[in-house]
């Protein structure tokens, strides 16, 4: 169980709210991991049941049926739901695809959808990268070209998280090829239009449990009213939003180092090498002192980060270096701890195995930590 009594973000009603996460999980999410990752995807029932349980979007307004309350309450289901083990796809869910709509939906729009993804009946994605533009979003290609009443989107995305349970979709799409960035826009698309498709749930290295898909759009259709806030303006929300994404990546990074050193700490306590546990053995207590060092830092980081962007105050800069820190930290966790597991860190059996294998494309996502450094340059 996560520590929070130094926790300087937090306050009581955050604890509350976390103890009320940590039942859920103990009983709706923990007890079917093993056989979520043997089939590549959560039950679509966890949508509705994280949505009973006031999970899913807290921060949208009460009059769209919300909880209107701040981000330390994501941060909470973020790091609990890393620290469980599990890489749902209701962080994305909650934390990027509902502050899009939130901000720079229509009224119309807003009271359609929200309602529908705090009660987990819509879920839903963002669909960015294509096969040929990850990190660089300005190289997108896929099109949605206005024809009268209209948009027309054809393209396609790949490597989409939710890509098998969404029914609706935020498409980065080019309005005006000619404009580069300038012509970017976000269009939601409804997964029952025509001319839509899912490609396969994709086999990947980790994340196993979390359904990532292509998505292919040969002449979908859709009325130009599912503009999300101004044409040509979607490079800019893109930008504007990154921040509270890279932020909900360090906050689940966090949550996943920190339990790779429980269970490295509680595997090496019990196991006895040449008659002694191995923790007893000077490598090993000075390798976890080193990773726990390391994750005190990094929790006063994260609450100062976290404490800064509800205040308003966290800059992309600051939200990119929070994105690299943790997710290296991470990295480094995951990989010392399954060491000190010795052969049993290869055993798909042990929980480090599967922290050690999700870990890996949190340095990729939401922008690769080369791009974190290159912002981060460029503010110097």
């Amino acid at each position: 169980m996560l520590d929070t009594a130094r926790r300087t973000a937090f306050d009581a009603e955050h604890g509350l709210f976390r103890d009320q996460v940590r039942r859920f999980f103990d009983k709706a999410l923990i007890p079917h991991l093993d056989r979520w990752e043997e089939e590549g995807i959560v039950d679509r029932d966890l949508w509705t049941q994280c949505g009973e349980t006031g999970l899913l979007c807290p921060t949208v307004p009460e009059e769209y049926g919300g909880l209107g309350l701040d981000f330390r309450y994501n941060a909470v289901i973020d790091e609990e739901l890393a620290y469980a083990g599990s890489t749902a796809g209701i962080t994305l869910h909650s934390d990027i695809v509902a502050d899009y709509i939130v901000v720079y939906g229509s009224e119309a729009q807003k009271q359609h959808w929200l309602p529908r993804m705090i009660s987990g009946e819509t879920p839903t994605a963002i669909a960015m990268t294509e096969p040929g533009a990850g990190s660089d979003l300005q190289g997108v290609r896929t099109t949605a070209i206005r024809d009268g009443d209209s948009y027309v989107i054809n393209g396609s995305k790949t490597y989409i998280t939710n890509g098998q349970h969404a029914d609706l979709v935020i498409v980065v799409a080019k309005t005006d090829p000619s404009q580069g960035a300038k012509g970017t826009s976000l269009i939601l698309v409804e997964a029952d239009r025509e001319g839509f498709a899912r490609g396969r749930n994709l086999d990947k290295i980790g994340l196993h449990s979390q359904d990532t898909s292509e998505m292919f759009f040969n002449d979908v259709r859709v009325p130009a009213d599912n503009l999300l806030g101004q044409e040509g303006a979607g490079f800019a929300y893109l930008m504007n939003q990154l921040p509270q994404e890279r932020l909900s990546i360090a906050c689940s990074a966090q949550g996943a180092a920190q339990r790779a050193f429980d269970e490295a700490l509680a595997f090496t306590r019990d196991r006895k090498a040449f008659g002694k546990s191995v923790l007893d053995f000077q490598n090993t207590r000075f390798t976890l002192a080193d990773l726990a060092t390391k994750l005190q830092v990094g929790w006063a980081h994260l609450d100062w980060a976290i404490t800064r962007h509800v205040a308003g105050e966290l800059t992309a800069t600051e939200a990119s270096a929070a994105k690299l820190w943790h997710t290296e930290l991470q990295g480094e966790a995951c990989d010392t701890a399954l060491q000190l597991h010795g052969g049993a860190g290869y055993m798909n059996e042990y929980l480090i195995a599967r922290l050690w294998r999700d870990a890996r494309v949190t340095r990729i996502f939401g922008g690769t930590n080369e791009i974190m450094k290159e912002v981060i340059g460029r503010g110097l």
